[in-house]
């Protein structure tokens, strides 16, 4: 990644406004590309893009390289001529400030539905469009063809969980896998509609944003959920018991975030099947991850140097053990596959970080992460606050895993807070030299004022948004990945105050040298 002076905003596109119910990649996407362009913001930092299956996370795909659905714009698809204006004229009143996921996948299905009965009428005369979207559908066979029959399954039986449709279907053997590929062909081929429009969509906006000189920093999870298609297509790359239910799951052990540990219970995967295939599965998924997006975070990065694996059945994440994986080999066969140089991928390496993870991420020239919120554990040496930052990580003020700054703030200075809480603020207060009166902007400018070649902040926090408008609280099996901003909030005095920090920071795009 160009390691030059920049500043970024994260918001993942279903947080956009809109009248949809969830954000899209509509006319508020380009708004925002817009904002962040006007204001010299050279990044915006996403999340995970895949279809959300349970709990609605977006780190829990059904598919590591679908599209979530939800995120297809109406209004471009009238643009695109596959749905009449009148087909939004039914659009229920969601609310503004949250997702309901229920509602919205109920809604987006049925008029995507309708704009498949569309497409299907002009393929046969439109042979540009025909030969769009061939083109697209052959280029992504490799693993479109198996998530087309997989979600046309999961339509037929009413579930994800693949485990729960009949024997022949869930173990995959080859005649039955045949039978519904032809008795479901419609279905097939309306999943394979679906994926070409959520691609032609989100690559076009990424084209917008690139032309304004906004890049798009994606986010990859390190493991992929039981439910999905990618374990039910290629098990053999995970660790399974025979009856196909994981034998050892992720997790982390114990942290800040929670007292038993976080049990992901995603398989782990069987590496040794993985190198002797070369690794291509986890090639295609870096060279895919590098089309949709500019920079690519690996989520769990700290994964590729040991694993906590824990026995399938625990019910939390404290009886685990940390087993070695061969992360130095996958990214020497990436880097070689890629051209070699410096891989444009940032490691997320919070948690749990030993040596031969730093190591791991310098060696391949890998930005890490510090997030200003970890920073007050009155350490001097910690390496969350800023004089401590270097020019080989991104400093955020927090990530989707954190409280706004505001609620964090709210949470260690009312009469719950505890004497560690209350410690913890004082000295934030006391080391950005600052009263608390506006603590969000406090954070913002630290990081920018850093060294830190890239600062950036969620875009609640610019807001000043409190607890309500956090993104996700690890551990918390709901409410979480709803939070929507409202319409009109990236005002102009937003939008000057943010610039002229940008500017202040040496962070402007045409004020950015290599540092």
């Amino acid at each position: 990644m160009k390691r030059a002076r920049a500043g970024g905003v994260l918001l993942h596109p279903t947080s956009l406004p809109g009248r949809f119910g969830i954000g899209d990649f509509g006319p508020e996407a380009r708004r925002l590309v817009d904002f962040l362009a006007a204001t010299g913001q050279a990044y915006w930092q996403i999340m995970p893009l895949g279809p959300t299956g349970f709990g609605d996370s977006p780190y829990s795909a059904i598919s590591v390289f679908a599209g979530n659905t939800a995120l297809i714009s109406p209004d471009d698809l009238v643009q695109a001529g596959f749905l009449e204006a009148g087909d939004l004229a039914d659009t229920p009143d969601f609310p503004t400030d949250l997702v309901d996921y229920g509602k919205v996948l109920v809604h987006k299905r049925a008029l995507l539905e309708r704009a498949f009965d569309t497409f299907e009428r002009r393929r046969a005369d439109d042979a540009g469009l025909r030969r769009d979207y061939e083109e697209v559908v052959e280029s992504e066979a490799w693993w479109l063809e198996e998530y087309a029959l997989f979600a046309a399954l999961k339509d037929e039986y009413g579930s994800a969980d693949w485990l729960s449709w009949p024997a022949e279907l869930s173990s995959r053997r080859p005649a039955a896998l045949e039978r519904a590929r032809a008795d479901l062909s419609r279905r097939v081929d309306a999943h394979r509609f679906f994926q070409y429009v959520f691609r032609r969509q989100w690559l076009g906006l990424k084209r917008y944003a690139n032309a304004r000189g906004v890049r798009i920093i994606g986010d990859m999870p390190l493991f992929v959920a039981h439910h999905s298609a990618d374990v039910w297509a290629r098990p053999e790359l995970f660790k399974l018991r025979a009856d196909r239910q994981p034998a050892v799951v992720a997790g982390v052990p114990p942290d800040a975030f929670s007292a038993t540990g976080q049990l992901w219970g995603c398989p782990l995967y069987d590496w040794g099947q993985l190198r002797d295939e070369g690794f291509m599965w986890w090639i295609e998924r870096v060279r895919r991850g590098l089309t949709e997006a500019d920079v690519v975070r690996i989520d769990h990065f700290r994964g590729l140097a040991a694993c906590w694996e824990v026995p399938y059945g625990h019910e939390t994440a404290e009886r685990g053990s940390w087993v070695e994986t061969p992360g130095r080999e996958l990214l020497t066969a990436i880097s070689d596959a890629l051209g070699g140089g410096d891989l444009p991928l940032l490691a997320e390496d919070l948690g749990t970080i030993t040596r031969d993870v730093d190591r791991l991420r310098d060696d391949f020239g890998l930005l890490g992460m510090r997030v200003l919120q970890f920073a007050w554990s009155g350490d001097p040496q910690n390496p969350h606050l800023p004089h401590r930052y270097t020019h080989g990580v991104v400093g955020y003020t927090g990530t989707h895993d954190n409280d706004t700054v505001a609620g964090w703030q709210a949470a260690r200075s009312g009469p719950a807070a505890g004497k560690a809480g209350r410690r913890e603020l004082d000295l934030c207060l006391r080391y950005l030299d600052t009263d608390g009166a506006e603590l969000h902007w406090d954070f913002i400018r630290a990081v920018h004022m850093s060294v830190a070649p890239l600062a950036i902040a969620p875009l609640q926090d610019l807001l000043g948004l409190g607890a309500e408008a956090r993104m996700n609280s690890p551990g918390r099996p709901d409410g979480n990945w709803a939070w929507r901003a409202r319409p009109g909030v990236m005002i102009e005095e937003l939008g000057e105050r943010l610039r002229s920090l940008t500017a202040l920071s040496g962070r402007l795009p045409e004020d950015n040298r290599p540092v």
